[in-house]
């Protein structure tokens, strides 16, 4: 991944024009999607499909293959770790977080995935911090600014 490139698309997150803000951000995903190829992304597809077709097994299986062949496909990680956020299965969802940081350390989805996860397991004040540092990258986003506000209210309680 071109240094460059991706320093760039990261101060245009923090730019104040939405456009900026929206075109940065697909384009991030574009290369986090697309950095292992073709052969990488028609995996991400496919485990995605078989997800929506309620496959979860195969799904599961698929990815875990894709990160076996390529560990550092931080992509593959991230959706494993949403695919196990999807059935309920925190503890192993923050770990491939974990994992997809330490490959891309700027990865806001990761981040934003870690938040979830903390905040289902009722641990907001690292759900919190998760989210804060989500933002660091990312400051406009509205939706890790509601969820840092519906942490705090939980926290209150």
């Amino acid at each position: 991944m071109d240094s460059l490139i991706i320093d760039s698309l990261l101060k245009d997150l923090k730019n104040a024009d939405e456009k900026v803000r929206e075109r940065a951000t697909k384009k991030l995903w574009r290369i986090w999607f697309q950095q292992k190829g073709t052969y990488g992304l028609e995996m991400i597809e496919r485990s995605q499909q078989l997800l929506d077709s309620g496959k979860i097994g195969e799904a599961k299986a698929l990815l875990a293959k894709l990160i076996r062949q390529q560990p550092d496909f931080a992509e593959a990680w991230n959706r494993r770790a949403f695919l196990y956020y999807s059935l309920g299965d925190y503890q192993n969802s923050l770990a491939d977080c974990q994992m997809v940081l330490r490959l891309i350390p700027v990865h806001f989805g990761a981040l934003h995935g870690m938040g979830l996860c903390y905040a289902a397991m009722g641990q907001y004040a690292e759900a919190i911090k998760a989210f804060h540092r989500a933002l660091e990258i990312q400051p406009y986003s509205l939706a890790n600014q509601k969820l840092i506000l519906e942490c705090n209210l939980r926290l209150s309680n």
